[in-house]
């Protein structure tokens, strides 16, 4: 690469120093354990949008999906088009309800908390297993975006991988430690919007030095034909690419299963239960569907215009955009357009690691270690727990890995353990909390267990994407176990259209 370092590292320097001064500036707005876990739930309508895309568009935005669109091709976009049908159905069928059902169920600061009393849970299991969940599956997830992180800097600055990582994760840290949900969203809505004019921008710039989308389209029909293919995908080996075989029903489900993941991503959802109101939801809806069609097909375009105008092949194909910053723009212009995937990897990290703490702070601390524990011990003991999380998932990011495929173990998850439940909870008001501990232990156990039941399927292995079976999975236990097992709640949970909560209204 010939991208100079120096102005790279100025942009990158104040960027870091903007998010430190924004913790410091939240630190005197975070008094009590609501402010910091659900920011005192006062978020506005494009706020709430904007960080829920941040939150959600981790690394793999910039990093994960143009590479496995500039190694397979167009196919590799099935999953653009499955997560942009998940973020509408989100907002519209999840978002106003569990907006209102959060608040009614004790002003639930977690889903755990929600959970254990939607289904009137005096036993606690639920919410020790959901919280376990979470825990688990997040350390991972925070493990991915603290990875991408140090992909970024050793693609950009060259060695010292364990020093990048360390001078990321500790940022994100101390921010997040200081100024809690209001530090984060404060710097959401500064990253989202980077990432929305980045998206339209580095894809432009590379069509306009092609001369065209009639130019890009014969550079890549150049290379292969079959990455134009949407019902097929190229094999790149890492100088050339070829025609691959022809994508199968099962690969294009699989792709577009990622949409299925939403209903079930506590870092999302938090979003919408910290909304200030459900007069906000159209609003935040048309906005957030609106960044992450843009964020996603600029994305995407990336991965194309860097086949077509990269002067050499990558053996890496995830530094597609760090290589086309490189290539086609000064290092100052560069250095702000990668800022734009730290942004990314930032925004998805601090949430997660901030929902963790809450269910470690919320979900165990408070439930079964000091149950009469003030706003003091518990704003201290979530600092603590975001400092625990970040070290776990520090020593994993250090082993390595693929950043797409670490995200997509952790997104199934969430989306098998939690969606169907979740979903349940909402419009089925007679749904028992055997129901919900069967969904959410079969979910989890399905996505976990299913890379070593495939294989043992003989000629029926799918090799489809463990989300599928496990959401299947997870839906089918909830529905015979919340039907049949166990007492219905007493207490009458209708839609949030029926019911007398202080932010209900109609939403469209």
């Amino acid at each position: 690469m010939t991208l100079l370092i120096v102005p790279v590292m100025i942009i990158f320097g104040v960027f870091l120093l903007a998010m430190v001064t924004v913790g410091i500036w939240a630190y005197q707005d975070t008094v009590t354990f609501s402010d910091f876990a659900l920011g005192g739930r006062r978020l506005s309508a494009p706020a709430a949008a904007l960080s829920a895309g941040a939150s959600d568009m981790s690394g793999w935005l910039f990093l994960g999906l143009p590479g496995a669109v500039y190694a397979a091709g167009i196919g590799a976009t099935w999953i653009a088009v499955g997560l942009a049908a998940g973020t509408y159905l989100n907002w519209r069928m999840v978002a106003p309800r569990l907006r209102t059902y959060t608040e009614l169920a004790g002003d639930a600061k977690t889903l755990s908390a929600y959970l254990e009393e939607r289904f009137e849970d005096g036993s606690r299991v639920l919410r020790l297993l959901s919280a376990t969940v979470i825990v688990v599956f997040f350390t991972v997830y925070v493990a991915s975006g603290l990875l991408a992180g140090g992909v970024l800097f050793e693609g950009i600055f060259g060695g010292g991988f364990e020093f990048a990582l360390t001078v990321f994760a500790a940022v994100i840290v101390f921010y997040t430690v200081l100024g809690g949900f209001r530090a984060v969203s404060v710097t959401h809505s500064v990253q989202a919007t980077l990432m929305f004019c980045v998206a339209l921008a580095l894809p432009a710039i590379g069509i306009g030095v092609l001369g065209g989308f009639g130019a890009l389209r014969g550079a890549i029909t150049e290379k292969s034909a079959s990455l134009l293919d949407m019902a097929g995908q190229a094999e790149f080996d890492g100088s050339r690419w070829t025609t691959g075989e022809p994508l199968t029903a099962v690969a294009v489900i699989s792709l577009l299963a990622w949409g299925l993941g939403y209903f079930g991503q506590p870092h999302i959802l938090v979003r919408f239960m910290s909304i200030r109101s459900t007069r906000e939801i159209p609003l935040a809806r048309r906005i957030g569907v609106g960044w992450v069609v843009v964020c996603l097909a600029g994305a995407s375009l990336v991965g194309l215009v860097g086949i077509g105008a990269l002067d050499h092949t990558l053996e890496n194909p995830e530094t597609v955009f760090i290589e086309l910053c490189a290539q086609l723009v000064n290092p100052w212009i560069a250095g702000v357009l990668l800022v734009a995937v730290l942004a990314a990897i930032k925004s998805t990290v601090d949430s997660q690691l901030l929902v963790s703490a809450m269910a470690l702070t919320e979900d165990f601390y408070r439930a079964f270690v000091k149950r009469r524990a003030g706003d003091a011990a518990m704003v201290l003991a979530a600092r603590a727990t975001v400092v625990v999380v970040a070290l776990v998932a520090y020593v994993i990011a250090l082993s390595g890995g693929a950043v797409l495929d670490i995200v997509a173990y952790a997104w199934a998850g969430f989306g098998a353990a939690f969606g169907p439940v979740i979903l349940l909870s909402l419009y089925w008001p007679r749904m028992t909390r055997a129901g919900a501990i069967a969904g959410i232990v079969t979910g989890a156990a399905t996505v976990v267990l299913w890379k070593h039941i495939d294989p043992l399927l003989g000629p029926l292995q799918s090799g489809i994407y463990e989300i599928v079976p496990g959401v299947i999975a997870a839906t089918a236990a909830a529905l015979v176990f919340g039907k049949f097992v166990g007492l219905p709640p007493r207490r009458t949970w209708a839609g949030p259209m029926e019911r007398k909560g202080a932010s209900t209204v109609p939403v469209g």
